[in-house]
């Protein structure tokens, strides 16, 4: 006879490889994990019945982290009125080891095609749950932001039925190469020799290839040896394992097929953060000589003519090299601007922030958004989640429940996210956007609702979402990291339509010179 069988417990987490040189205290750090770990949590209130689904796509750079959300206040907010479901993949040399020889034996990219498998499974089986698979938006932040963007881009675009809409906040977009380029290789190389299937290895004489003699690794030596390869590079913040272009899943630069305007998916809400280029990029800029080879480092086929304009462009020679404790956000459309100023850092320090949060998340969230408004049966909303800290990630607290920002501006965030979910469009009455503090201040349309037109390349809007009042404390994680928290009574949503080419001086044109330098960054 059929029973019933609890499954209320989180699934293990799938093996954890770290990041670059990166504090302990950031939490990007390597841990064991399982390799059966291709799980899925499902969430809905009781009686749920042909309800709306968010797919929930975890960041961590292909690397780390898994299923451990809890939605529930989300949900809760938005009247139980979707169900969510969240997936994990496989992280690291187990997801994403490329090479030619991955290719001939089995799949690269398999953490995307475990994403796949994971939405497929979604439309056959989310109705049992009481969801509708007619309506489902996969979402994502950071690296699951990143994935969301590919799975779009997913076969050339390729329309499969599998999600309507997209969320995507700060999508993780860094170098992408063929899976048989230089960096992949050496990536590998590096992998199977530290697990011992390497060219010499008395191991390997037992096998006809390195792959071989990996398929029976014990995953303890895997693991490890993903872990030392993810960490032992020379840039800051990076992960060895991820996304390449393997002709089949994903054939061209996303920052080149996003100009095609090539995307699966009706409609798309994204975003990025005030202060993106935090915590994941080189903090230790000092003056000209470090800046310059920090840029060297990150950017290494760029010519001398590429470098030349980039200073121009960033103007670097008008930027003080030194950092002082005279800290502030921009305003982002006058005054100072990002260029070299922000709470996290001034002068060229700041710079060679800007320049990661553009290239990685900024940049990126602009050419999706460009790509969604080419056809007129697809549709897009930008923002910008600028409620201090702001810093790469400080949003999850927002969607997920913390009084981080405040409790108010949660409310709202997630008002946005839930509406988007179930009726198509982030528009909220603006009762719900003021989030019911009567200090706060928020663009009415005629209807009484938050006015945010769509975002276009004619007229490219985007809602800035801050927040003002309360007391501020400063907290210290580093001598690296400070930043300010905006605590107690009187926290109030600021928000305001502004023009996402013209921000921060200038962003959209920068953004278009990082797709024009495309073949020299991988973007």
């Amino acid at each position: 006879m059929p029973r019933v069988i609890p499954a209320v417990d989180q699934p293990p987490i799938c093996p954890q490889s770290g990041a670059t040189r990166t504090p302990p205290s950031y939490g990007f750090n390597s841990g064991p994990g399982d390799e059966d770990c291709l799980f899925l949590n499902v969430y809905a209130a009781p009686g749920a019945s042909d309800l709306p689904v968010l797919v929930w796509i975890h960041g961590g750079g292909y690397s780390l982290f898994g299923a451990t959300y809890d939605p529930s206040a989300m949900i809760n907010t938005n009247e139980k009125q979707f169900i969510v479901v969240e997936i994990q993949y496989c992280l690291g040399a187990f997801g994403f080891l490329a090479s030619d020889e991955v290719q001939k034996h089995r799949q690269p990219n398999a953490g995307l095609l475990d994403q796949r498998f994971a939405l497929q499974w979604v439309q056959r089986h989310i109705a049992k749950f009481g969801g509708d698979p007619r309506r489902v938006t996969i979402g994502g932040e950071s690296a699951g932001a990143g994935t969301v963007m590919l799975q779009a881009l997913a076969y050339g675009g390729r329309e499969d039925g599998l999600f309507q809409n997209i969320i995507s906040a700060s999508p993780y977009s860094v170098p992408m190469y063929k899976l048989n380029d230089p960096g992949p290789a050496r990536h590998y190389d590096s992998f199977i020799e530290l697990v011992g299937c390497g060219e010499g290895s008395v191991r390997r004489g037992h096998y006809d290839s390195a792959f071989g003699c990996l398929v029976d690794a014990p995953s303890e030596v895997l693991q490890i040896a993903s872990a030392k390869v993810s960490t032992s590079g020379s840039v800051f913040g990076g992960f060895a394992f991820l996304p390449v272009l393997d002709g089949e899943l994903l054939t061209t630069l996303p920052s080149q097929q996003l100009l095609q305007g090539c995307v699966s998916g009706e409609r798309l809400l994204v975003g990025n953060n005030a202060n993106d280029g935090v915590p994941l990029s080189d903090p230790t800029i000092t003056d000209r000589t470090t800046f310059n080879a920090h840029i060297d480092l990150t950017f290494p086929n760029l010519t001398l003519h590429d470098k030349a304009i980039l200073n121009g462009i960033y103007q670097t020679a008008l930027t003080p090299e030194s950092n002082t404790d005279l800290r502030f956000d921009t305003l982002g459309d006058r005054g100072p601007t990002a260029l070299n100023q922000s709470e996290m850092a001034m002068g060229l320090q700041q710079t060679a922030f800007n320049i990661y949060a553009e290239t990685t998340f900024d940049c990126p969230a602009q050419w999706l958004a460009e790509a969604f408004s080419q056809d007129e049966k697809k549709t897009a909303w930008k923002y910008q989640f600028s409620a201090t800290p702001a810093y790469h990630g400080s949003d999850l607290s927002a969607y997920f429940g913390s009084e981080v920002p405040s409790p108010e501006f949660n409310h709202t965030f997630q008002k946005i996210w839930g509406n988007f979910i179930i009726h198509n469009t982030p528009v909220i009455p603006i009762e719900d956007a003021k989030g019911n503090m009567s200090n706060s201040t928020v663009p009415e349309d005629r209807r009484g609702n938050l006015a945010w037109p769509q975002f276009s390349v004619e007229e490219p809007w985007m809602m800035d979402l801050n927040t003002t009042g309360g007391t501020l404390r400063l907290h210290v994680e580093t001598e690296h990291l400070q930043y300010y928290l905006r605590e107690g009574p009187g926290v109030a949503n600021v928000f305001r339509l502004v023009d996402s080419y013209n921000w921060e001086g200038g962003r959209g044109r920068r953004c278009d010179w990082w797709r024009a330098v495309a073949d020299g960054t991988r973007l």
